[in-house]
């Protein structure tokens, strides 16, 4: 492992490191470099930070040579070059410096600034993992979990992932927890789930909320609590989580662990919605189309249904369908009706896929051939899209 010693300088001190560094100390070099990076002791400066990296990595200092590569990889005084930074990162790697074996792995990973490469990426993310580095054994495990670079194996995965989330990445205490509560690459286990969802939860981790308030909303893994459903729920919601804040309104809706107050849900249900969040669409627009706790307003219902709809989500695209057969919200429009039934009967995870065909087939009924040739058309050409506003 490399590191480095903390800083702490007085002004005198930031005098003699210059002169060392001016006269050629590598490690004086380095450690002014940073000073200028976090302006300690002298002007916030990353252009000097940069020549002070620059001298001391041309002389073989690891950590300069990591520092200068972190520059040109974020553009942050020197333009921003991935060629370079992997250059430079190389450099750092090859002497043992873990970060620069982590961010070298990253590149390959990603093909940035260097042609993808997974078995190269696993090579450096490997070391720097045996050194400890918390971040490279979380990437190894997603390595190994999606069989890049290496034979797929969940198991190893699981054992990688786990080194990191007890080092406190939250990020990998809530793969871990997901691993444990599907029993992908270990045995499942809803208690071990719950705590490790907890431990990233109160380190603020969004995900882990809620999930954590789905686990004491249902009673899985630990006491069945509404009230501690909604405070997990609501520290995610509070953080513009987008599942959140459904969540936290759905729970207002069923009077859950809260009063029941329908317009509250709708106005957390909207926030979810206006950030994409297709399944938060979807219940806003049965809200305007049934008049739930906002006025009955079909051609706003529309307007979310069709902003679910091209996200791929086969209800709205069923209720779409026969929106537009019967003209609610919309002009009547067959066509458009008979191709969006038809791509909710199609989808494997359609939750009425018989309703839908069967709807289907009564719309075809009423079609021209010409017209049942367009609607295969628009259905070929259709893929669900990211969200469009």
């Amino acid at each position: 492992m490399c590191t480095s010693p903390a800083m702490s300088y007085g002004q005198g001190t930031v005098d003699a490191l210059r002169a060392r560094a001016t006269a050629g100390d590598m490690t004086a070099q380095f450690n002014l470099a940073r000073l200028h990076v976090s302006g300690t002791g002298v002007p916030e400066d990353l252009s000097a930070a940069v020549k002070w990296y620059r001298l001391a990595a041309e002389q073989g200092h690891a950590g300069a040579q990591h520092g200068l590569g972190f520059r040109y990889a974020t553009g942050t005084g020197v333009p921003e070059n991935d060629e370079k930074a992997v250059s430079w990162y190389q450099r750092a790697a090859r002497q043992g410096h873990w970060e620069g074996q982590f961010r070298l792995g990253r590149m390959y990973a990603r093909g940035s600034g260097i042609e993808r490469d997974d078995i190269q990426a696993v090579h450096w993310y490997r070391a720097a993992a045996n050194q400890g580095h918390a971040e490279a054994q979380f990437s190894l495990g997603q390595m190994y979990f999606n069989g890049r670079g290496v034979s797929q194996d969940r198991s190893e995965a699981a054992r990688w992932v786990r080194l990191a989330a007890a080092q406190g990445r939250e990020t990998a205490q809530t793969t871990l927890a997901s691993m444990y509560e599907t029993g992908t690459g270990v045995p499942p286990d809803l208690a071990r789930a719950a705590r490790w969802y907890r431990l990233a939860a109160l380190q603020g981790n969004p995900d882990a909320q809620v999930t954590l308030g789905y686990l004491h909303d249902s009673g899985r893994g630990v006491a069945k609590d509404h009230t501690a459903a909604i405070r997990w729920i609501r520290l995610a919601a509070d953080q513009g989580h987008a599942e959140g804040q459904f969540a936290l309104g759905n729970m207002y809706f069923g009077g859950r662990g809260v009063p029941r107050d329908i317009e509250t849900a709708v106005r957390w249900i909207r926030r979810s919605a206006e950030q994409g969040y297709a399944r938060a669409q979807f219940n806003l627009a049965l809200s305007y189309q049934a008049g739930t706790g906002v006025e009955r307003d079909p051609v706003t219902a529309m307007h979310w249904l069709r902003r679910a709809a091209i996200q791929g989500d086969e209800r709205a695209q069923h209720n779409l369908g026969v929106n537009y057969a019967n003209g609610t919200g919309v002009p009547q429009d067959l066509v458009t009706a008979h191709m969006w039934l038809s791509l909710a009967a199609s989808a494997e995870t359609s939750p009425t896929p018989g309703d839908s065909a069967a709807a289907r087939d009564i719309i075809a009924a009423r079609l021209t051939p010409a017209e049942l040739v367009e609607s295969s058309r628009r259905q070929r050409n259709w893929t669900p899209d990211a969200e469009r506003k």
